[in-house]
């Protein structure tokens, strides 16, 4: 069990602390991944995306467009720089699209 810390705490901190402890950080990363490439892909590329998904530090990513996926292939190294501005850390160093 966690230690109690007493005193004020900033929530930021406190959640940052709890993810720490907890290791949960895998998990936020995952989530923080996929509203990365929603907000980044814009509306025409998610209405074509069924499924990202963050293993180790490849993305995949499913589309249920041919065409796309080929659009897409040709620029995956400028998303990976994207995505990794995005969430502000290198987590991302490969995609594969499917």
């Amino acid at each position: 069990m966690a230690k109690r810390k007493f005193g004020n705490l900033i929530l930021n901190d406190a959640l940052k602390e709890f993810i720490k402890e907890n290791k949960l950080q895998g998990g936020m990363d995952k989530v923080n991944v996929r509203e990365a490439w929603a907000n980044l892909m814009g509306n025409g590329v998610n209405n074509y995306t069924t499924a990202v998904e963050l293993r180790k530090d490849i993305l995949y990513v499913s589309l249920s467009s041919s065409v796309l996926r080929n659009e897409l292939m040709q620029g995956k190294s400028k998303i990976v720089t994207m995505l990794n501005e995005e969430l502000g850390k290198e987590l991302v160093q490969k995609i594969v699209l499917r």
